[in-house]
């Protein structure tokens, strides 16, 4: 464990209602488990606003990155004039890294936990927090896919048991999706709805089924623009030049899928097809055959596209080159 200085929750923000002044007052030490490109993000955020924040990772080097990645980004936003040099350090003050989850989650009010999204791994995560949390704690799970009722099933606090879904990159993207459980307690969900907008996120609630809402829609596109290369539909560049320019997305779809990682898009298909049985959810053989041999996009260097370090450039992978390539 390192330990730092912990402040304490700012209460003073202007124009606060009385749900969020309540929230405030039960939701002093937030702790995220898993310190990668997500949790990271999530202490970030939670930090900022003024939460002590626990970091747990079992990997004191992970943790470390984190803490570096956390700073980088405070940076830019110094730089950009949104961050005080003192509200960074006063931010990063409040984070506290562990290795052993607990202590990271003996006093914890809230849990949120980031960590790979594998059914079993978030099971056995989260049985061991119905044991190690106080009673009152909420645990939340940023899973983009896995069941919040399944997950809340395997506890003795199901009610408790919530789906608090931040989007990549967690400090820019303001969306939240809220996933009820259906045994998650209303006064959880009017929680977590007030804390998301406190963080200045926009809070949006659903209901627990196979991919929620964004992932049910944004998955199958994804897939969608997989079969179409695939099938030799077109090319690439001309998939995502497509959807940019006619559909007005910022980013085209396989493009977005190497961002997200293919590895991740994969395994959330299959959660839609085995969660609903339905042959269209079917993740594309090009996409598991991808994933199988490693190329699973940013992550790995290259995907649909190939990724060179400090090179902004979109170059389209050398294996689809070929207009014509198919299966």
């Amino acid at each position: 464990m390192i330990q730092t200085t912990e402040s304490p929750v700012k209460l003073s923000h202007a124009g606060m209602n009385e749900n969020i002044q309540e929230m405030l007052q039960r939701l002093k030490i937030v702790t995220v488990i898993g310190s990668g490109t997500m949790g990271n993000g999530i202490c970030h955020v939670f930090a900022q606003s003024g939460f002590n924040v626990h970091m747990m990772d079992i990997n004191q080097a992970a943790l470390d990155k984190a803490i570096a990645t956390i700073g980088k980004n405070m940076d830019r936003q110094v730089a950009k004039n949104t961050l005080t040099e003192d509200d960074k350090k006063q931010a990063l003050s409040r984070i506290t890294t562990y290795t052993a989850l607990a202590d990271a989650v003996k006093d914890a009010d809230l849990v949120v936990e980031a960590a790979t999204e594998n059914i079993d791994l978030k099971i056995k995560i989260f049985q061991d927090l119905d044991k190690l949390c106080p009673p009152h704690t909420i645990l939340a799970t940023n899973t983009s896919s896995i069941s919040i009722t399944r997950i809340g099933s395997f506890t003795k606090r199901p009610g408790q048991v919530i789906g608090m879904h931040f989007m990549n990159p967690v400090p820019v993207m303001r969306l939240i999706e809220i996933i009820n459980g259906y045994a998650t307690d209303a006064t959880v969900t009017q929680t977590v709805y007030d804390l998301s907008k406190y963080l200045g996120k926009v809070p949006c609630v659903v209901n627990d089924y196979p991919g929620f809402i964004s992932n049910r829609i944004l998955m199958p596109l994804i897939n969608e623009a997989i079969l179409s290369l695939q099938e030799g539909v077109a090319g690439v560049e001309e998939i995502d030049t497509i959807m940019k320019l006619g559909m007005a997305h910022p980013m085209g779809p396989l493009q977005l899928a190497d961002f997200i990682g293919l590895d991740t898009c994969y395994s959330i298909m299959n959660v839609l097809h085995m969660g609903f049985g339905n042959q269209k959810y079917a993740p594309a053989t090009l996409l598991a055959n991808m994933v199988q041999a490693g190329f699973l996009g940013v992550k790995s260097g290259e995907g649909f596209y190939k990724y060179t370090p400090g090179s902004k450039d979109l170059v389209v992978s050398s294996r689809f080159k070929n207009k014509q390539w198919k299966l």
